[in-house]
C-alpha cells in the first residue's frame, strides 16, 4: 500500500487510541524510526514512554548552541535517568556557522534564517537514513498544530517521503501534568520560572498568566514555528 494510504488507515485506526499504543506501533512497525526531542518543558513525557518500549531508540537532540544552560543540563540528566542509550546531539556544521553567523547575531534581523541554519538544516541531515520520526507536537498548542493528525506524511525537498508521528496530538496540559506526576518525572527547571515552552535563549521569554504556553516564543513577531515541522500533511 502506498504510504499516503497506509497513514490514512492508521489515522482512522489510532484516532482514539492511547498515546502509548501509537508510539509502540511507530517504534515496532516502522523501520528506522527516530524520536526528535528538544528536551523542553514537556518533552520528558514522550521520552519516558519511548524508554519503556525501547530505550535504544535513536533520540535526536538539536543543540543550536543558543540554548539555555538549564536545557543542556536537563538533557544530560533526563537521558541518564530514563536509561536512553542512543541520544544523538545534532549541531550545525562549524564552517557553515562561521560563514553565515560568525557573530551569533543572525536571530536579531532574520530569525527564520537563524532557525534554518541552526535547526532545520542540521535536522534534515540527521534524518537522512530514517524512514520516519516522532515528535511531541499537540493540537492544544494552537496555530498550525490545531488540526494535527497522529500520522502525517512529510515530503522533504529532493528526498523520498517519510512518516511523521505525533503520539501526543490529542493531549492537553492536564494530561501532561498527570503523566509527569504519576511517574514522578523531572521537570525542566525553567518551567517553575515562568517558561512553559522553552526554545533558544534569545528568542524565548516568560509567559504571563492567561497567555498561550507558546506566547513566549518569538514574542512580538509573526513567527510561530522554527521550521522543522513544515512540509508534513495528514
Amino acid at each position: 500500500m502506498p504510504l499516503d494510504g497506509r497513514l490514512l488507515t492508521l489515522n482512522r485506526v489510532y484516532k482514539d487510541k492511547d498515546a502509548q499504543d501509537v508510539l509502540e506501533h511507530a517504534l515496532v512497525s516502522f523501520s528506522d524510526m527516530a524520536l526528535v526531542s528538544s528536551f523542553g518543558a514537556e518533552s520528558v513525557v514522550l521520552l519516558h514512554m519511548a524508554a519503556q518500549i525501547t530505550p535504544d531508540v535513536p533520540v535526536l537532540f538539536i543543540d543550536t548552541e543558543m540554548l539555555f544552560a538549564e536545557t543542556l543540563a536537563y538533557q544530560r540528566d533526563v537521558a541518564i535517568q530514563l536509561g536512553l542509550t542512543d541520544v544523538r546531539v545534532i549541531r550545525a556544521k562549524r564552517e557553515t556557522l562561521f560563514e553565515q553567523d560568525n557573530e551569533n547575531l543572525l536571530h536579531l534581523h532574520d530569525p527564520d534564517a537563524c532557525c534554518a541554519l541552526r535547526k532545520t538544516d542540521p535536522l534534515q541531515r540527521a534524518l537522512q537514513g530514517f524512514d520516519g520520526w516522532i515528535s511531541g507536537r499537540k493540537r492544544v498548542q494552537g496555530g498550525d498544530r490545531a488540526a494535527l493528525d497522529v500520522f502525517e506524511i512529510e515530503r522533504p525537498l529532493a528526498r523520498l517521503p517519510r512518516t511523521k508521528v505525533n503520539p501526543l496530538a490529542h493531549w492537553d496540559t492536564s494530561d501532561l501534568r498527570s503523566y509527569i506526576e504519576t511517574h514522578n518525572l523531572p521537570r525542566h527547571p525553567l518551567v517553575a520560572k515562568g517558561y512553559p515552552s522553552v526554545g533558544c535563549s534569545p528568542c524565548t521569554t516568560k509567559v504571563q498568566n492567561g497567555e498561550n504556553a507558546r506566547a513566549g516564543r518569538w514574542r512580538n513577531q509573526t513567527k510561530t514555528e522554527c521550521g522543522i515541522h513544515f512540509g508534513a500533511k495528514g
